[in-house]
């Protein structure tokens, strides 16, 4: 009977635990996967960015670069701003983008007029 109950427990506890699923590797909840195609779009995103030439028109650059992760439009005295951001760096290992892990790309009418925080920052300031 000892047998027969020690084979019974043991097989339970195999049963208990045949659903565990062990994650080892990356930052937070995300796997090492992840990050690495996220730090080769940052790169990707780096490199195209060092290439543009300011006077380069919107759709070029989206074409380039594709879709941006944040993207504001204003009028400002009579002038159509666009500020297209794309990922670069990574600040918070959540896998969340956020603002700050970003460079913004600033149109006037169209045309590239500016990259960076600063471009950014001085199209809102009067």
């Amino acid at each position: 009977m000892t047998r027969k109950m020690l084979g019974t427990a043991a097989l339970a506890a195999l049963l208990a635990t045949s659903g565990c699923v062990l994650h080892v590797g990356g930052d937070g909840d995300y796997g090492g996967d992840h990050y690495n195609k996220i730090e080769r779009q940052e790169s990707r995103n780096r490199a195209a960015i060092s290439r543009l030439e300011l006077g380069t028109r919107f759709d070029a650059v989206r074409t380039q670069l594709g879709e941006p992760d944040f993207t504001e439009a204003f009028m400002a005295g009579g002038t159509e701003i666009r500020i297209l951001r794309y990922r670069t760096h990574r600040t918070h290992s959540d896998g969340d983008t956020t603002p700050d892990e970003t460079t913004p790309l600033v149109f006037r009418d169209g045309a590239l007029s500016g990259i960076g925080e600063a471009a950014a920052m001085s199209v809102r300031t009067p």
